[in-house]
């Protein structure tokens, strides 16, 4: 059977990614809008309701005025917008997050696919809490890069018309207000929102996020290998899952340690640092803003939710 996607929002960076991955699908019918009519409710309406299911790549509002346009009970939904990741009756789209959670996105009719920055911390923190090894209310801090790309086709048109003369290195969400955070808090397990320093590198894709840890002040303090242990276990035998976990290792640095070095698939790899003498650790996620980050992780979703291998179309 051909399924009929409309990927609403197909001309910005995540739709275009989105599009380019299912293009030769011989399972998939896109359905698609003229440029024209892109503003058109009705035309829009026609196309939501005509597929199989609809991915929104739209801003907050527009994506919540795409799901008010579906009048069937049979379009199912993948919303790429901040708009319903800690809704109730969506299912959030990190398929890897629990061992129960693909199959939690298979049944869905509705799913949140996640923001990029949000599942590197989730894939980290998610394990420690849950096993007990960090408190619901341990002070955590989140800091990373991302790629450009991350900010849409304003922030890359401003970086590629800057070329090297463009920020090396930006901070950005100075207010401590970033829009991932209520996603980042409520799928870690924390019980209130870390402090996240996120930036922006001069460079296209790719991102890293880091969550150090001051262990000494818990009163049991777990070892660097009972944090990997956790973490590894986790995700161990999660068929055709993307999150793999290094070895842990006593290095001072590594050139795997590169925001870069997954680009191109939807690959998300963490790595756990620690120095027990000093009950200190470091969590770091490598992976693609665009893949795993964004359009990756919404093909793995529609896969999914299509009943068919969750890689497919996917560079591993």
């Amino acid at each position: 059977m051909v399924a009929r996607v409309f990927i609403d929002g197909e001309a910005g960076t995540t739709g275009l990614q989105i599009r380019d991955r299912l293009a030769s699908r011989s399972d998939i019918e896109l359905l698609s809008i003229a440029e024209d009519r892109r503003k058109d409710l009705k035309a829009r309406a026609d196309l939501l309701n005509a597929a199989d299911v609809a991915i929104l790549c739209l801003p907050d509002e527009a994506a919540r005025e795409s799901v008010s346009l579906i009048e069937n009970a049979t379009t199912r939904v993948i919303d790429a917008s901040s708009a319903y990741r800690v809704a109730e009756g969506w299912a959030y789209g990190f398929a890897e997050m629990d061992g129960s959670q693909a199959a939690t996105i298979a049944e869905a009719k509705r799913v949140s696919n996640p923001g990029c920055w949000p599942q590197g911390v989730i894939a980290c923190l998610r394990p420690l809490i849950s096993g007990g090894l960090l408190p619901a209310d341990f002070p955590v801090t989140v800091n990373g890069v991302s790629g450009y790309s991350g900010g849409g086709k304003g922030m890359i048109a401003d970086y590629e018309s800057q070329g090297p003369a463009a920020n090396m290195f930006a901070p950005y969400a100075l207010g401590f207000n970033h829009k991932h955070l209520p996603e980042m808090t409520a799928y870690t397990g924390l019980a209130a929102a870390p402090l996240f320093a996120p930036a922006v590198g001069n460079y296209y894709k790719g991102m890293l996020t880091a969550v150090p840890l001051r262990l000494d002040r818990l009163t049991e303090v777990p070892t660097g290998a009972q944090l990997h242990a956790a973490i590894a276990d986790h995700f161990a035998g999660q068929r055709n899952g993307f999150v793999e976990v290094a070895p842990l290792g006593a290095i001072e640095r590594s050139d795997d340690l590169n925001p870069q070095a997954l680009n191109g698939t939807n690959r998300l790899r963490l790595h756990v640092f620690a120095n027990d003498a000093r009950a200190q650790a470091l969590l770091i996620a490598i992976y693609d803003n665009l893949g795993k980050g964004a359009s990756g992780a919404a093909v793995q979703n529609l896969n999914l939710m299509l009943g068919v291998d969750q890689t497919k179309s996917l560079a591993a």
